[in-house]
Parts: structure tokens; C-alpha cells; sequence
């Protein structure tokens, strides 16, 4: 009989026993921090600007005091783990939901909302990579060579946030043909600087609109329907396991499910390999969508007779994975990584706003007349930050939810992910070569293109639109 190891629970054993702990509990601590700087600094709270955001930059000042006296407080590579796992939870949970609309919705408005999603992500992929692109032609004869690859993270941190912009920072960084070194930082810090655009510039927004008078405040009454936390035949909260646990058990077997498929597909080439990994929200979103499916037919055949899956707490599981991610995502961020791409971060920054706010603005009046203020502020703060920044700032103009906003972003998940797929899926083929980054761009312009032409195609084509007529949202 083999002796066993002794071990314990004291310091000696920190790295197995409390680093992990330690590290969450400083990431919650923070959070915590930022909700109080949020709540008693009239600047932080007028502009929205997100309490994880706060805590996440509380977390990385200190940090970097700590290491002026060679002491490290934050483990990068553990918050980096964090920050990928937390944007897959986040998404599985979501997904989750059952899909109720609580206003009518319009399906061509439905397919819109999603062009227009795939649209602004073309558009960002576009200016980001063909910025770059121009920047290394400048700089490859030079000592500081910027990578021709790095703007393509501008739609991935903007539209997508830290997870996402993360995993293919690393991507790209394991890549020698890219010559890039972001090591995670460069990705982290441009979807830091998203939320403070969508923050900053949809705070901006509206109140430009309110001292021009085009924009008025939705008058909220609140209703059972939206503080109810139950549906009927949901089991209750009494039962001999916790309805939270139950929900949190789904969100695994989605995860689960997600990584067995993650493990096959990157088995079979390695192509594949990066694919499979880099894209673990998408893969999370589509297992949780069989396993709602699969729920939702047990239902019908009636072997289950209770609904099991609860929205409201889906709605608090993605909602703390999301928190945690940004605060554990800014954290991350490693000063010495970006230093040599300090200018393709303020360009894309600060072009990757401006474009993206002219295009949804025009879009908005266009598509989604009578609710324009209302999808503008949701798709904005959703495409240069997260969902949760967009229906912070829906809300500021229409806290009770009666435009069919909410509904149209919900229902128009599937489509987007379908316009959104082919910049996916060339994130791997515009890293191995500078060839193939050109090639790639021109892809995500003529991509653009075919979904603005959908888009205004009443405009463009108006003689063969001239007899149908607009689609117009009225408030009942």
C-alpha cells in the first residue's frame, strides 16, 4: 500500500489552497469598490461608467504600486483564465433564456437588428485591419514593426468585449507570422477603452438630444410582469436542491457539452485547433441552445412537467460572469505589453468610435424609425462595450422597456451570429500571412457592403419600394 502525501491547509500549500481563492476574492473586493466610487462620485455615475470597469482599474493601479516594491498582487495568467472562462458562462447563461417577447416585434426589424450587428462588426474589422495594415507598411523597415494583424481586435474588443479580444491577442501573439506580442494586454486594453466610449459618447448622446428636444423619457410603470422572478409550473424555491443550483447545473452541462466538442474538433487538424478553443463562447451558446431545445421538447411530449430553467437567475449568472470578466479582463493588463502599440490603440480607439456612432446613428433613423434614440443607444453601447452597457443606456430613456428594443436584440441573436460568422471564421486565415490579411480585408468591406445595401435598400431601390410601406414602430 502506496503511503499517501500529507498535506494541509496553512501557507505551506498557498499555490494549492488559497491562490485561487485570494485572487477571486480581491476581483469581488474590487467590484465592490467600484460600486462605491460609482455611487459617491457624481462624475462616474453621470456618465454610466460601469462599476466592474471601475474595479477593474482600482485592481490594476494597485497592482502596479504593489510591484514598485517587488510585490505582485495580481496573477496575470490566472485573471486571464478568468476572463476566458467568464465570456463563455456569460453566454450559455444568456443564451439560456427562454425567448418571450414582451412587445410586438416586426421580423424583417428582427433580421435588420442582426445586418446591422454584422455590418458594424464588418465595418470595425475593415478600418481596424486596414489601419494596421497601413501602419506596418510604414513601420517594417523601421525598429518598431506594428503588426499588420492587431486592428483586426478591434471588432472582436469593441463588439465582443475582454473574452474574445483576449483569446485571439493570444492567438495572434502564438503566431509568428503575425509579429505581434500583445501577450493578452493590447486586447484587453481596447475593449477597456470600448466601455468607456460607450459610456462616455452615449452619456454625450443623450444629452445632446434632450437640449435639442428630439428625445423624450419614456414614462415607466412597472408591472408584475417585469418583477416577476417566477413563471407558472417553475418549480418553487423550497425544494430539496436550490432552484440557483439548478440553473448554475445547466449553465455546466452547456460548458460541458461546449468543451467536449472544443476537444474533438481541435483533435482533428491543427487549422482546426485554434478555431475550436478560441471561439469557447460560441460553441457555449450553441449547446445551450440544445439543451433549451431539448428541455423545450421534454415539455411538449410531457416527461418534464416543471420548468426548470428560471430567466431571472440566468439573467444574475451572466450577469456577475460579465462583471467578473471585466474586472478580472482589465486587471489582466500588463503596461509593459503595450507600450509599442500605445499609437494603433489611440487610432483604432478613437476611429473605431467615431465610424461606428456615424454608422449605427444613420442605420437607426433609417431602419427603426419612432424607437431610432432607443436602438442607437442600445446597439452603440452593445457594439463598443457589452449588453449589459447597451441597456444601461436604453434604460436612461426607457426605464420600463416599452419600445421593442430589448425584444428585437433578443430575437435577433440567431441572425446576427450568421452575419457575424465569416469574420469568425477568417480571424485564423487573416493571421497567417500579410497576404492573407490584405485578402481578408477586402472580404470584410464587400461584407459591409451587401449588408448596408439590405439595410437602405428602401432608399436605394426606391422605385421598387415606392408602393410598401416603411415600417414604423408606434407606441400603443
Amino acid at each position: 500500500m502506496e503511503p499517501t502525501m500529507n498535506w494541509d491547509f496553512t501557507m505551506a500549500n498557498y499555490g494549492q489552497v488559497w491562490a485561487f481563492m485570494v485572487q477571486l476574492g480581491l476581483l469581488l473586493l474590487c467590484m465592490l469598490a467600484g460600486n462605491v466610487l460609482r455611487r459617491t462620485i457624481p462624475v462616474f455615475r453621470k456618465c454610466l461608467i460601469p462599476s466592474a470597469l471601475l474595479g477593474g482599474t482600482l485592481l490594476l493601479v494597485a497592482n502596479l504600486v504593489a510591484k514598485q516594491f517587488d510585490f505582485v498582487l495580481v496573477d496575470n495568467r490566472m485573471m486571464q483564465v478568468i476572463t476566458y472562462h467568464c465570456l463563455a458562462i456569460g453566454f450559455a447563461a444568456m443564451t439560456m433564456r427562454t425567448q418571450k417577447s414582451t412587445v410586438k416585434t416586426n421580423k424583417t426589424q428582427v433580421v435588420e437588428f442582426g445586418a446591422l450587428q454584422g455590418g458594424t462588426y464588418m465595418l470595425q474589422a475593415f478600418l481596424g485591419l486596414g489601419i494596421t495594415i497601413v501602419l506596418f507598411l510604414l513601420t517594417r523597415n523601421g525598429s518598431r514593426v506594428i503588426s499588420y494583424i492587431c486592428g483586426l481586435i478591434l471588432p472582436l474588443a469593441y463588439g465582443q468585449g475582454p473574452g474574445n479580444a483576449l483569446t485571439w491577442d493570444v492567438n495572434f501573439t502564438n503566431t509568428p507570422a503575425t509579429l505581434f506580442a500583445g501577450n493578452g494586454s493590447y486586447g484587453l486594453s481596447l475593449s477597456s477603452i470600448g466601455f468607456l466610449v460607450a459610456s462616455v459618447c452615449g452619456v454625450f448622446y443623450i444629452n445632446i438630444c434632450k437640449r435639442r428636444g428630439t428625445l423624450r423619457i419614456r414614462q415607466h410603470e412597472k408591472s408584475e410582469e417585469n418583477s416577476r422572478q417566477e413563471e407558472e409550473n417553475e418549480i418553487p424555491d423550497n425544494e430539496s436542491v436550490d432552484k440557483f443550483s439548478l440553473q448554475m447545473g445547466f449553465v455546466a452541462l452547456a460548458y460541458a457539452l461546449a468543451f467536449g466538442f472544443m476537444y474533438l474538433l481541435g483533435s482533428l487538424s491543427g487549422f482546426l485547433n485554434s478555431i475550436a478553443w478560441g471561439f469557447n463562447f460560441l460553441w457555449a451558446s450553441l449547446t445551450a441552445m440544445v439543451i433549451k431545445a431539448g428541455v423545450k421538447l421534454l415539455r411538449k411530449k410531457n416527461l418534464m412537467h416543471r420548468g426548470y430553467i428560471n430567466n431571472y437567475q440566468m439573467d444574475r449568472i451572466s450577469g456577475f460572469a460579465f462583471d467578473l470578466m471585466i474586472v478580472a479582463g482589465v486587471a489582466a493588463i500588463e503596461i509593459n505589453d503595450i507600450k509599442n502599440y500605445i499609437l494603433p490603440i489611440v487610432v483604432l480607439s478613437v476611429l473605431g468610435g467615431v465610424v461606428t456612432y456615424a454608422y449605427i446613428r444613420k442605420v437607426a433613423k433609417n431602419c427603426f424609425k419612432g424607437f431610432e434614440h432607443e436602438f442607437f443607444l442600445m446597439s452603440f453601447g452593445t457594439l463598443t462595450g457589452t449588453a449589459s452597457n447597451g441597456v444601461i443606456l436604453m434604460k436612461e430613456i426607457d426605464p420600463g422597456l416599452k419600445a421593442p428594443t430589448s425584444s428585437l436584440y433578443v430575437l435577433s441573436n440567431f441572425p446576427a451570429m450568421v452575419m457575424i460568422a465569416p469574420l469568425l471564421f477568417l480571424l485564423n486565415f487573416a493571421g497567417s500571412s500579410f497576404r492573407n490579411a490584405c485578402i481578408a480585408c477586402g472580404i470584410f468591406f464587400l461584407l459591409f457592403v451587401i449588408y448596408t445595401v439590405f439595410l437602405f435598400r428602401r432608399k436605394i431601390f426606391r422605385k421598387h419600394y415606392q408602393d410598401i410601406p416603411e415600417i414604423i414602430w408606434e407606441e400603443e
